[in-house]
């Protein structure tokens, strides 16, 4: 009989970061050794960190990234470590797994399946491996594979874990998060293990990069389908279970596509004390949003060297929340609100801010801007002396309080986190160096009516009203104008979202869209393809959906292929 403990090092690094992801790596080298572990593995890349994008095009980083596996090699004594790099053979750059033991470099493994989709462009930078590598501990036989290797039916990895009769699949992942994902994962997944006839290991990296955010929640997953253990959600983790099996090790003439075989050895103390494994239970849909976008928030502002944030509280509902995940991610004592109220601001929004602010206990700095609007005014009144007063003023005003929080941020060193959700940001109803000035879109990637769910879970979650009710009752407005609404300009969020579902999201054309009135369709439509421009100077953002603006949907600016009054008159 084979024994074997593994443990599941999900570890959040910082790309580029080789001396502080040495350091973590050896420290949890160290932890699971504590755990009495045989083997520990580390997420895809999680030495250099993932995605590296065009740093891979420079010597010095693979360089460097090769001198941090050598600084690990130490700390491999009577521990068998699996570990994600980019490695460089030939003037070739692969996306790769190292298999580590006893102060060496036994095996190398190159990922074969390479994503060209969606968020990922590894094609543009690496190398398809062309064999696998299995190996044996206590009894065990093992695979390595990584990430995509594990998505694609009919994979020579697939095939190799098969046909050398593997017991453990050891995957090493970094699969992004966006709401519905940890589903889709177990569909894949359960059927690479009932295919391969092996125990799969799936070691998912966590934390913030950029506009993505990896959620751990690495597992461990029989060929039946049953989830046997289950690490941390959006955090770091050790997951360790025993695996046993009946099954011997046997001889598989010619290793079918395999690049070698390895018997190693393990010093952990045996016989030992059993261990439980951990298995926690599924995520509640609102609260895997809010930790994934307080995970990426914080790793965005302190990753990018920054302590404290600021935005601008307006009293509504999109900078209320953004200011809960802030607090969230941040802690309240590096969360500053400014309110800046124009005499088109009404009593009950600049009431609700301040309570917002005490609810979190955050500072708040109130900077009235209409003294600054008329002297704006007063400036360009010969200039706007021609026809009446129109939307300029009202965007006049948004970028008066852009450059105050951008006046506050050059001054403190605070990064200025921006407000509008995904709804607004997808029909262009936001303000070009106004409310899209800063360096982090919060909640950009965030449906309206998903944000009213988040606003009634943060309240939730506190057991009190952090958001005031009056904010997530009150009809939607800039306060530009007098009276003003949201759905003066747009259709009511729950019809927009819809649309915008079926049109971002599911690429569906304008007539395919059904249910609505064609009108309104091809109005959201037109909206959309006449704000790219906007869409494209704006601060990243968070992503939580599975088609987000930018890496995900990438559209020419330049593009009359939507123009409907053109294709009107062809």
């Amino acid at each position: 009989m084979g024994t074997v403990r593994i443990a599941q090092a999900q570890i959040n690094p910082t790309l580029g970061d080789f001396a502080g992801n040495v350091f973590k790596i050896v420290k949890w080298i160290e932890r699971a050794r504590e755990a009495c572990a045989d083997l520990v593995t580390f997420p895809e890349l999680a030495l250099c960190g993932y995605p590296p994008e065009d740093l891979l095009l420079r010597h010095g980083f693979l360089e460097d990234n090769r001198a941090a596996l050598d600084k690990v090699l130490p700390h491999t004594s009577g521990i068998v470590v699996v570990l994600g790099f980019a490695d460089k053979v030939d003037d070739k750059i692969y996306n790769a797994a190292a298999l580590l033991s006893d102060s060496r470099i036994v095996d190398v493994y190159h990922k074969v399946e390479l994503p060209n989709y969606g968020v990922f462009d590894e094609r543009r930078y690496f190398r398809s491996g062309s064999g696998c590598v299995v190996f044996e501990v206590n009894a065990v036989r093992f695979s390595i594979t990584i990430c995509e290797d594990i998505w694609v039916k009919g994979s020579i990895t697939e095939r190799c874990s098969c046909e050398n009769s593997v017991h453990v699949v050891l995957n090493i992942s970094a699969s992004p998060y966006h709401a519905g994902k940890p589903a889709v994962r177990r569909l894949f997944f359960r059927r690479f293990a009932a295919a391969a006839n092996a125990t799969l290991f799936v070691n998912n990296l966590v934390g913030g990069q950029d506009e993505l955010v990896f959620d751990g929640g690495s597992f461990v997953l029989r060929p039946d389908g049953e989830v046997l253990a289950s690490a941390k959600r959006f955090e770091e983790d050790l997951l360790v279970m025993d695996f046993r099996t009946d099954t011997p090790v046997t001889h598989v003439p010619g290793w079918n596509l395999a690049r070698g075989y390895h018997v190693l050895s393990s010093a952990a103390p045996f016989p030992r004390a059993p261990i439980e494994p951990t298995l926690l239970p599924e995520p509640e849909r609102c609260a895997d949003i809010f930790k994934a976008l307080a995970l990426g928030t914080g790793d965005y502002v302190c990753k990018n060297g920054f302590t404290k944030a600021v935005l601008g509280l307006s009293g509504g509902i999109d900078s209320s929340l953004t200011a809960a995940i802030a607090v969230e991610a941040l802690g309240p004592e590096n969360v500053i609100g400014v309110t800046m109220p124009s005499h088109y601001t009404s009593s009950d929004t600049f009431s609700d801010a301040k309570r917002l602010a005490d609810n979190l206990g955050i500072r708040l700095i109130t900077v009235p801007v209409h003294e600054i609007f008329q002297s704006y005014v007063k400036a360009l009144e010969e200039p706007f002396r021609e026809g009446t007063p129109g939307v300029e003023l009202e965007n006049l005003q948004a970028r008066i309080r852009g450059n105050i929080l951008m006046a506050l941020s050059n001054k403190f060193g605070w990064l200025v986190l921006t407000t509008g959700n995904k709804s607004e940001t997808a029909v262009g109803y936001c303000t070009l160096y106004g409310d899209t000035a800063g360096g982090l879109g919060v909640v950009k990637d965030v449906p309206k009516t998903m944000v009213y769910e988040l606003a009634e879970y943060v309240n939730k979650k506190a057991g009190r009203e952090v958001i005031p009710a009056s904010v997530i009752r009150r009809c939607p407005s800039a306060e530009l104008k007098p009276d003003q609404k949201d759905q003066d300009s747009l259709p009511p969020y729950d019809v927009l979202d819809a649309i915008l579902l079926q049109y971002v999201e599911e690429d569906k054309a304008p007539e395919e869209i059904k249910g609505f009135d064609p009108a309104t369709v091809k109005e959201v439509v037109r909206m959309v393809d006449h704000s790219e421009y906007k869409r494209r100077q704006a601060p990243p953002g968070v992503k939580i959906t599975p088609k987000a603006f930018g890496k995900d949907r990438r559209m020419p600016l330049t593009n009359r292929y939507l123009d409907y009054e053109l294709r009107e008159r062809q």
